[in-house]
Order: structure tokens, then C-alpha cells, then sequence
């Protein structure tokens, strides 16, 4: 097609403002699908995404649309993800774009994820169409988030679409606004051919399939391409377009988007953020690609059954293709044997990763409480960086050690202003600023350590809030702390799969909730199971699981009271040598009661 007939543009918002809703009716609107095709979210292929209701992967579809001036134009769509664990997808999809649509909620406003995704599109020098979504609800106030957009965006009134996802209405006027506002594709046809690789996935039938947008040149199919980065010369077997499922074609021009097909079996051949050029005509640099992502949040995974480590490894290897934000190095513990120390953006990526490696590659895992990246001074001038608790030096071997500290926003009505006060100075939050919207919302603003973070304090806002606050955050700096590694014995051995770092003046309640809880889950033994927090050597919080007690009483009526007592001393014996060799199998749940540990 025309260069100047394409338009490449991604829709982003807050979570659950309408964006995938919105992207039904574009496809509706421009008959990409027919009627009997459509399904709600159709975007959302995955099935943890229609279960959790949410855009976990960016997609792309490519729409023909005719518009008032009687020409037709290609739209090529990115429909986003809107949590703050997946802005990462979000950056890389804004990179191939000259356009955004914004979708505001018209009962909701402006929330914390709105802003986070329009300073990245506005980073992206991109144009911004803002929509007011969901006007045909009774709680919608359009106008008044109209004059909240135009005061944000500094744009005349009569650019903002008023539009509902729900019913169609202001489709067509969204459409004609792509058509008018956003730009062509800047990119010249002539030139040697470069394709930014934006996403990619592992096919069984068409090996590796990466996703570009191509910014220079021309991508026919069964063309020898070459990778800029590592050299690596391929055969370009397919080509095509998303619409929205893969449609193979002969060739992808200047400025339009698609995937090429490589047949690579080798996962790690490619890399997003990679340049394909021609083999024969090659160009002479690269396309910028990302800024690569970084881990905040790191956990172990394991293998129930032990046999299943290369499965874990060839899982993690594909899941990485399509999830660039995902690190994982191999690692052993004592208590579960061979795994992987994963690092993700959040902890519900993790859940994520976690869902996904069991169902798409059906593997049984357990997990290890999530843990962040500390710095560690040693007493020989030495640093190192400690993801895992179980590494962390004994105390005479330290100087200081720095936690990473995050800048926090969280938007609410005002009536709740103290009880996220409260929350936060239990998690050791320290406070920035406050700032008043309009009458009803606030804008708060605090640091607060990612290891405080990552522990149910989205869930407390939530439900402190009643749902109405929204958070974003992003890394701050790391800050000198008192911190202390706290052990965890069961059965006086010590697990290092539960070991945790903790503030010194918070080892105390966190050890004794930790035992509490671990006591619910771990099941009961033929003997006592003590259970202990210990710092160093000393023990600071202890529980013990009851035995379960066998009635050898039971055929002893009357008689004499020596018959019984033996009987009762023989069990006391077996019960004895029970606790010196006996092991205690530790479910799933023990792992995760570190993040229910709630106040």
C-alpha cells in the first residue's frame, strides 16, 4: 500500500478502561471480522487472559478502513496491556508507533497507569488522540473528564472523542480522527532493509516467529535475511500480517507491520530489540532497539518431580522468546533441590509466568517466596548484589547493606487519605507530597522499599480503598537499612527456601506471623514439629505442630494400669525416634504464607 494511506498506532490506558472493548469495535467497525467471528476481548487470545480479564501480551492486527475522503487506509493496531508489570510491553509497542488513542473511563477520571502510559507515548514523541470511554454508563461524567483531559493535554475540547466500547458510539469519529491526526510512517522504500524486531513466539510448525515493524526497505518472503546484532543468517520462509490471526503474504513494505517466519529451533537466537536486514544488501546500522528490562522482583522456581528440570529449562527458554522482561539463572537449594532464580517486573508477572509455565508446558512447580535485589558492603571493602536470601552473608561479615527504594503515586478520593497514611508508615513509607486534583481526588505521593512493596500492599489498598485508589511506581534509589536475614527452622533444620531479609525492629512480628501461618499449612506429623524464627543464632518466635496422637489405648477395657502404661511408654519410644529421623514434607503454601502474612 501508499506509504502515506498507513497509520501505525497502539491504544493505552489504565486498567479495565475499555481498551480491548475498544479494539472489538474498531474491528467491527472496519469488517476486519465478520459478525459470526467476533468474540468479546478477541484480542485476548490467551486463556489466563480471559480468565483474569486483563491484557497480559501486546497484539497487533492490521484494519482497512475507507474513510470520508473516499481513500482507503491501513491501520496497523497495538492493543496494550494496562497493569504497571507489563509497561514494558507497553514501551516496546509504543516504539513501533506514530500515533496513541488514550482511553479515559468516564466514571473512573484519570488514574495512575493513564499518566504512567501517556509520559511514555509522549517520550515516543507520539500524537494523542484522548477518548472518554464508557459515556453510557449512569455514573459517567464526560464533560467534566473531558476538562480534566484538556487541562492534562493542554488540547482544544473538540478534539476529545466522547465514545462508548460497550455500545459503538463515536467509533466512526475515533477512525476519522486516526485517519486526520496521526502521521505516516516516516521510512523509504529504497533503502537497505531494516525491520525492528518487537515481539517474537515459538511456533512447533514455523519455528521462531518474530514480529517487526519495517522502518526501511522491503521483507519478501523467501528472502536470506540476516540478524544485525549477532550475524546469524536465516531464511525469511513466511511472511504476512496479523488480522488478527497470522495471514501469510509475499512481502511487507516500508512502514508497515507483520511477522516474518524463521523456522529457528535454536530459542535464543533472536532477541527483541534486534534489526533483520538482507544478506546480500545489507544496512549499515541498526534500528535504536530497547532499553533492556529490569528485574525488581525475584523468586525460585522449582520442579515438584525432579525429573522434570530439563523441561523447566527448554520452558523457560521459549517463555523468554515471548517475554523479554524475563531473566532466570540456575540455582540449588538444600530443601528442593535443582531450579531456576527467576527475575520478573512484579508480582503479578510472576503469577503469570508461574500460570503459564504450568499449563502451556504442563509442569508441576513450586515457587519460593519473592524476594529484591540487595546491595551488601562486606567488612573487606568488598560489594555484592544478593537476590536470594539464602546467599546473604552472616552479620560479622557486613558493613552496611542497601535495599532498593521505589517512588510511589496512588490516586484516591479524598476520604481515604488516612488509612493509606497508616498503611504506608507500617511499611516503612517515607512521605513526599500531597497534592489535591479537583475537590474529591488526591494525588499522594511517598518512597516506600520494594521489599515492603512487594507483600500484599497492593491487595491492603485496595481493600482499604474499597478499589477506588490507584498506584504506579517506578525505582527511586537504593538507601543504607537495617537489615537482617531471618531463618526459618522446621523440625530444627533450617529451610533455605523460606529465609527472608527483614528490617531488625520488624523481625520480630514478621517471625512470629510467619510461624502462625506456617502452622495453618504444613499438616501434621506422627511426632511434634517445632517451628522457629532465628536470626544468627538466636531463636525469636516459635510454634509447634501437635502430633497426631493413635489411641493404642483403644483395646485396652479394664485390666490392669501397668498393661496400659507400657503400651503408652512403647509409643512415647517410636515417637521419639520418629522426630530424630522423620521428615517433614513441605506443601506449596508454606512458600507463599510469607505473602499473606498481612499486618
Amino acid at each position: 500500500m501508499d506509504q502515506s494511506k498507513i497509520r501505525n498506532l497502539c491504544i493505552i490506558a489504565h486498567i479495565d478502561h475499555g481498551k480491548s472493548t475498544l479494539t472489538d469495535r474498531l474491528l467491527e467497525a472496519t469488517g476486519t471480522l465478520a459478525k459470526r467471528e467476533m468474540v468479546e476481548q478477541v484480542m485476548d487470545q490467551m486463556d489466563l487472559e480471559r480468565e483474569k480479564g486483563i491484557t497480559i501480551k501486546a497484539k497487533a492486527v492490521r484494519m482497512l478502513h475507507r474513510a470520508r475522503d473516499g481513500n482507503e487506509y491501513e491501520l496497523n493496531l497495538i492493543d496494550t496491556p494496562g497493569h504497571v508489570d507489563f509497561t514494558y510491553e507497553v514501551s516496546r509497542a509504543l516504539a513501533a508507533c506514530e500515533g496513541a488513542i488514550l482511553v479515559v473511563d468516564a466514571t473512573q477520571g484519570i488514574e495512575a497507569q493513564t499518566l504512567a502510559n501517556l509520559y511514555l507515548a509522549l517520550e515516543h514523541n507520539l500524537v494523542i488522540i484522548p477518548v472518554v470511554n464508557k459515556i453510557d454508563l449512569p455514573s459517567a461524567r464526560p464533560d467534566e473528564i473531558s476538562h480534566d483531559i484538556e487541562r492534562l493535554l493542554n488540547v482544544p475540547n473538540d478534539q476529545i472523542v466522547q465514545a462508548s466500547a460497550k455500545t459503538g458510539a463515536g467509533v466512526p469519529e475515533i477512525l476519522e480522527a486516526i485517519v486526520a491526526r496521526i502521521p505516516a510512517p516516516v521510512a523509504d522504500a529504497t533503502l537497505p532493509l531494516r525491520a525492528l524486531i518487537f515481539d517474537s513466539k515459538y511456533d512447533a510448525y514455523k519455528g521462531v516467529v518474530a514480529y517487526v515493524r519495517v522502518v526501511d526497505g522491503e521483507l519478501p518472503k523467501n528472502q536470506k535475511i540476516k540478524l544485525m546484532s549477532s550475524g546469524l543468517e536465516i531464511d525469511a520462509l513466511e511472511v504476512g500480517v496479523f488480522r488478527p490471526k497470522m495471514v501469510a503474504g509475499e512481502t511487507l513494505s516500508a512502514g508497515e507491520v507483520g511477522y516474518v517466519a524463521t523456522g529457528l529451533k535454536n530459542v535464543r537466537d533472536i532477541q527483541v530489540g534486534d534489526t533483520i536486514t538482507h544478506s546480500a544488501n545489507p544496512a549499515s546500522a541498526p534500528v535504536p532497539g530497547y532499553r533492556p528490562a529490569k528485574p525488581m522482583v525475584f523468586a525460585g522456581f522449582y520442579p515438584v518431580e525432579t525429573n522434570d528440570y530439563p523441561l523447566l529449562r527448554d520452558a523457560l527458554d521459549k517463555l523468554k522468546l515471548n517475554d523479554a522482561s524475563l531473566t532466570y539463572d540456575p540455582e540449588t537449594s538444600a530443601a528442593l533441590g535443582f531450579g531456576f532464580r527467576c527475575g520478573f517486573l512484579g508480582l503479578l508477572h510472576m503469577e503469570i509466568v508461574q500460570e503459564r509455565l504450568e499449563r502451556e508446558y504442563d509442569l508441576n512447580l513450586l515457587a519460593t517466596a519473592p524476594s529484591v535485589e540487595y546491595h551488601v558492603l562486606k567488612r573487606d571493602g568488598s560489594v555484592i548484589t544478593v537476590d536470594n536470601p539464602a546467599e546473604m552473608p552472616g552479620g560479622d561479615e557486613i558493613e552496611e547493606v542497601e535495599e532498593p527504594w521505589m517512588h510511589i503515586q496512588v490516586f484516591t478520593p479524598k476520604e481515604y487519605i488516612g488509612p493509606i497514611m497508616d498503611l504506608v508508615v507500617q511499611r516503612r513509607g517515607a512521605f513526599d507530597k500531597m497534592e489535591y486534583l479537583d475537590e474529591q481526588r488526591v494525588l499522594l505521593t511517598y518512597f516506600i522499599p520494594l521489599s515492603e512493596l512487594i507483600i500484599d500492599f497492593y491487595d491492603q489498598l485496595k481493600s482499604r480503598t474499597r478499589g477506588y485508589a490507584s498506584l504506579d511506581y517506578t525505582f527511586a534509589d537504593y538507601r543504607v537499612s537495617d537489615l537482617v536475614k531471618m531463618n526459618l527452622l522446621v523440625n530444627e533444620e533450617i529451610v533455605d527456601a523460606l529465609s527472608m531479609i527483614v528490617h531488625k525492629d520488624y523481625a520480630y512480628p514478621r517471625g512470629a506471623a510467619l510461624c502462625k501461618k506456617l502452622k495453618e499449612v504444613i499438616p501434621s506429623q506422627m511426632f511434634p514439629v517445632p517451628l522457629q524464627a532465628a536470626i544468627g543464632g538466636k531463636i525469636i518466635a516459635r510454634e509447634t505442630i501437635r502430633a497426631r496422637r493413635k489411641d493404642v489405648l483403644a483395646k485396652c477395657y479394664g485390666g490392669d494400669i501397668t498393661r496400659k502404661r507400657k503400651l503408652l511408654e512403647k509409643q512415647k519410644a517410636g515417637k521419639k525416634r520418629m522426630k530424630r529421623f522423620g521428615v517433614v514434607e513441605i506443601p506449596q503454601e508454606a512458600f507463599m504464607a510469607v505473602l499473606k502474612l498481612g499486618e
